[in-house]
């Protein structure tokens, strides 16, 4: 292989190396109604939903979190585990906090997690 090939397929290796990329969205601001049918789940404490590529769990009565639904180990779905309020990867399986925070790997990158308020039967979900 020439010196020239072997600094290109390097370059490529080290921009697409697992926990080097950064799938979160950003500038994330949006509001889900609890009393639309796709929220529903919402009103449970452990109850889900997927928006806008953030995962939104109800994690108490009155408390919400918000993650990025992509692994920073590599870019698939997290799904969150309402027993222990954790995110985990199917694939490989890291396993986060309910605030992102990486509890076993391969991921060394937390998950990045958005604020929440919540106003009557509305969480706004915002960067």
């Amino acid at each position: 292989m020439s010196s020239g090939a072997l600094l290109a397929c390097t370059a490529c290796l080290s921009s697409c190396a697992p926990d080097y990329l950064d799938p979160a969205p950003t500038n994330i601001d949006f509001t889900l109604d609890l009393n639309l049918p796709e929220n529903v789940s919402l009103k449970t404490i452990g109850g889900s939903v997927v928006n806008e590529g953030v995962i939104v769990a109800r994690i108490a009565l009155n408390e919400f979190t918000a993650i990025s639904q992509r692994c920073t180990h590599e870019p698939v779905a997290v799904a969150f585990q309402s027993a222990d309020q954790t995110f985990l990867c199917p694939r490989h399986p890291s396993k986060f906090t309910k605030d992102g925070v990486v509890l076993n790997g391969p991921a060394t990158k937390p998950l990045r997690k958005y604020n929440t308020t919540v106003t009557g039967i509305s969480v706004r979900v915002f960067s």
